[in-house]
């Protein structure tokens, strides 16, 4: 079943994309490149089909061509049972409120029809109860700050409830089930001018860690888009039930072009990326 099919099962839309039955291709672009959005390239003054990147391909990136290999490695060790852990921070010490993260976790909820979600929300989402999820779920969903350090990109960080939980933190935790991971934070795929060669930004670093699958976002993204491409996302890759972190870079094509459809703006929709197989 195809992502437009899984979607139509699910709810009915009008005005749907083509079906996400296309060729994937993997954008490992270096210097001022890997700043572009490429996986947006188009004629968008135009609904005709074939002026868009988008209608030929299935895009996501990787740091490396060594990344992608190790994100196509034979399966790790799983828990049993399938689980995920969503990390919600809708008011932040200093940061502005992101009340939407709670509605972006209740549509996670609904598209995994009844398969088990855990929450840590609010001042539940220590750094340390974090980490420790991590290392315990092979599928990990933020709705919170993200922040991309200028100065010393490796402090890079997803912001949760008592301080940053940075990428430099991040790459020396031992991960056992990492999967798949959806950052749905801002710039947490930005990478640092100073240095064009290198990936250095959260969605490669959880890669480095040992994530296979990574949605992150090139810039900021707006707090209401959250709950739309989230539930476009996971109603793709919970298809009948069935976990695939293989289908995040299809299912976020999908999301990708529903945001686009419901009117809003390209800078709405051209954040969010996917990284990895």
């Amino acid at each position: 079943m195809n992502c437009k099919e899984a979607l139509t099962n699910h709810h009915s839309h009008s005005n749907q994309p083509q079906g996400c039955n296309l060729p994937r291709v993997w954008w490992c672009a270096t210097g001022p490149l890997a700043f572009l959005p490429i996986h947006a390239a188009g004629i968008y003054t135009t609904d005709i089909i074939g002026e868009k990147i988008s209608d030929y391909v299935i895009s996501s990136y990787t740091p490396t061509v060594s990344a992608l290999l190790q994100a196509r490695r034979p399966p790790n060790p799983t828990p049993t049972t399938f689980k995920i852990l969503a990390i919600t921070q809708p008011q932040t010490p200093g940061y502005n409120p992101l009340p939407q993260t709670i509605k972006e976790v209740e549509k996670l909820q609904q598209s995994l029809r009844g398969l088990p979600l855990d929450k840590l929300e609010g001042s539940e989402g220590s750094t340390e109860r974090v980490l420790k999820g991590m290392a315990e779920y092979p599928w990990v969903h933020f709705a919170c700050h993200g922040a991309q350090d200028i100065q010393d990109p490796t402090e890079s960080a997803l912001l949760l409830a008592d301080g940053k939980l940075n990428l430099a933190t991040i790459v020396k935790q031992p991960l056992p089930h990492a999967d798949f991971a959806f950052l749905s934070a801002c710039q947490t795929a930005m990478g640092d001018t100073k240095l064009e060669e290198e990936a250095v930004h959260l969605a490669a670093g959880m890669l480095l860690a040992g994530y296979r699958s990574v949605i992150a976002t090139m810039w900021a993204i707006s707090d209401a888009d959250g709950p739309v491409v989230a539930e476009a996302v996971y109603q793709v890759m919970l298809t009948d039930g069935q976990p695939d972190h293989t289908r995040a870079g299809e299912a976020l094509h999908w999301a990708v072009q529903k945001l686009r459809q419901s009117g809003a703006s390209f800078l709405s929709w051209l954040p969010f990326i996917h990284m990895g197989a």
